[in-house]
């Protein structure tokens, strides 16, 4: 709606127009173009928003306002009934995009032969989220979980199961964690345990059979897991391509940098400058490789394969530095515009005592979580009245989906970039601004409207509230743009929140059966209601 009031605008007023959302009394959207204009008018605002004022003849407007320089629009009711009757006959359609582009995201990337913890669980859920947000707008998306499946922690973990003489293949994920916080313990102790590491993680690229056998084990055990942890979130990633796929393309990527003289010598290992960073390492005077080496392999199948528009990086922010030389040196490489790919940088999930580490055993596994908000799901659910008629089977799967449910959207209503102190009981909300507010909302509408089947659906004159509720269903696709622009599903979490908060208020106030308009109003509700659930990755329970 936005899109189209800005394209008309621009015809009539022959100059681009931006609107903004209003504030309460101002209208529904407002222009600064009068500002804008002033230099080159050489008049003041108010002027110039006068004159701007008598220019616009739409109908979509009930009128246009001026106030201290600013046109304020207010929308037409005969506009926002057509939209949503529009709502209304396209259900599944509306809001949908035709963008026709390709975007790779890279998101989840958990490390193998360690337990999914908390601190993967940002990546997974954002991620997912915003591949659900660029298809629904008509993207072609491709999501691609890079496991952490190489690299010197692992000959970290080779050298310790050889030391403590353990067979890899009765080791519980558990216990594979413990020993690589094992090894760091000795580590501090004695120095040259690291070289060990080091040494294993070298016969391991090498092709050392034995190392090559445990380090097999360790990963499908770890998949098996992860495989597990995906299906109960409800996420589900196209591809799944650890950094071990791109071994045998790594001397490649070498040569081509060094040929290109991306890369430089530098006491036997080699280096890439950047201007405004500091150098980073491709190749390790022992000729064993890096994150930065695999990832470059990574964008060059990736270009190679998708032919992608767009890159999206949903790693932590703790890795930015990282991000940008990797940008950086896709752009030296003469591969593609640095401008094509974007750092979406988490904030960290903390501890009250500080950082999240798994090698000093300071973590807490999803797992952990996701059992303990079913439960706590599970419990209120025995305590409702209304729970009397639920099977115990329903009353388990509603528990599961109201208790994920609580902690995808605990997460994803704040933006990306905060920090989040791990909270056992802030962690599952279930009250207020939460899933499960939303999700009981949702399926209060459904309700109704299987109580109000049969009945015709029409639209009449829009009282104060009702006008209030259509105007917020009509900006539903607004919202998802701006979440995309931004990358920020919080945009489309605050949205659903606002819309059912409105919703209920309605619905406390006013009888709804027998209203043929009010009927309408609530099925436009559980639409796009539904419809920001799903962007967010979160399921609507039957029943509730």
């Amino acid at each position: 709606m936005k899109k189209r009031l800005e394209k008309i605008l621009t015809k009539e007023l022959g100059r681009e127009i931006r609107l903004e959302r209003s504030m309460e009394g101002c209208g529904d959207y407002s222009s600064n173009i009068a500002f804008i204009l002033t230099k080159e008018k050489k008049k003041n605002p108010n002027e110039i928003a006068e004159e701007l004022k008598v220019k616009i003849k739409s109908d979509i407007f009930s009128k246009v306002e001026t106030k201290n320089g600013f046109l304020n629009f207010f929308i037409s009711e005969d506009f926002l009934k057509k939209e949503l009757s529009l709502i209304l006959e396209k259900e599944k359609e509306y809001g949908r995009g035709k963008i026709g582009k390709r975007v790779v995201i890279d998101y989840s990337s958990p490390n193998i032969a360690k337990s999914f913890g908390i601190g993967h669980l940002r990546s997974t859920i954002i991620g997912q989220s915003l591949y659900n947000i660029y298809q629904f707008l008509g993207w072609d998306a491709i999501g691609i979980n890079h496991l952490g499946d190489w690299g010197t922690q692992y000959g970290k973990l080779l050298y310790q199961i050889k030391k403590e003489k353990k067979d890899p293949k009765k080791l519980s994920i558990k216990e594979l964690e413990e020993l690589y916080v094992r090894f760091h313990k000795e580590a501090e102790e004695d120095e040259k345990i690291e070289e060990e590491g080091r040494r294993w993680f070298a016969k391991l690229e090498k092709g050392d059979k034995e190392a090559r056998e445990i380090w097999k084990i360790c990963r499908e055990k770890s998949l098996e897991e992860f495989d597990e942890i995906y299906d109960e979130l409800g996420v589900k990633i196209d591809y799944t391509t650890g950094e071990s796929f791109y071994e045998e393309k790594l001397t490649d990527i070498i040569e081509e940098a060094k040929k290109k003289k991306v890369a430089k010598e530098s006491k036997g290992a080699f280096i890439i400058d950047f201007d405004e960073m500091p150098p980073a390492m491709i190749l390790k005077s022992d000729k064993s490789t890096t994150y930065l080496t695999r990832d470059l392999a990574a964008v060059k199948y990736r270009i190679n394969k998708f032919s992608p528009d767009f890159f999206i990086y949903e790693i932590g922010v703790d890795q930015t530095l990282h991000m940008k030389q990797l940008f950086a040196t896709v752009e030296k490489m003469g591969w593609a515009s640095k401008d094509k790919f974007f750092h979406v940088g988490h904030g960290m999930f903390r501890l009250k005592e500080g950082k999240f580490s798994t090698r000093r055993g300071r973590t807490i596994h999803l797992r952990e979580v996701l059992s303990l908000a079913k439960e706590k799901a599970k419990k209120i659910i025995e305590e409702s009245l209304s729970s009397k008629d639920i099977s115990l089977t329903e009353k388990e799967e509603i528990a599961k989906i109201v208790g994920i449910g609580a902690i995808k959207y605990n997460d994803l209503k704040r933006h990306y970039k905060r920090d989040v102190v791990f909270d056992w009981e802030r962690v599952i909300t279930l009250k207020g601004d939460s899933g499960p507010y939303l999700q009981y909302t949702c399926v209060r509408c459904k309700s109704i409207l299987e109580k109000a089947k049969g009945s015709d659906t029409e639209i009449g004159n829009l009282n104060k509230e009702e006008r209030e509720i259509v105007k917020r269903l009509t900006q539903f696709r607004e919202t998802v743009d701006a979440a995309a622009d931004s990358f920020s599903p919080n945009i489309i979490a605050e949205y659903a929140f606002k819309l059912a908060k409105e919703f209920n208020y309605f619905y406390d106030k006013y009888p709804i059966l027998g209203d043929k308009k009010k009927v309408a109003i609530t099925k436009g509700t559980y639409i796009i209601l539904k419809k920001a659930l799903f962007l967010l990755t979160i399921e609507v329970p039957k029943k509730m």
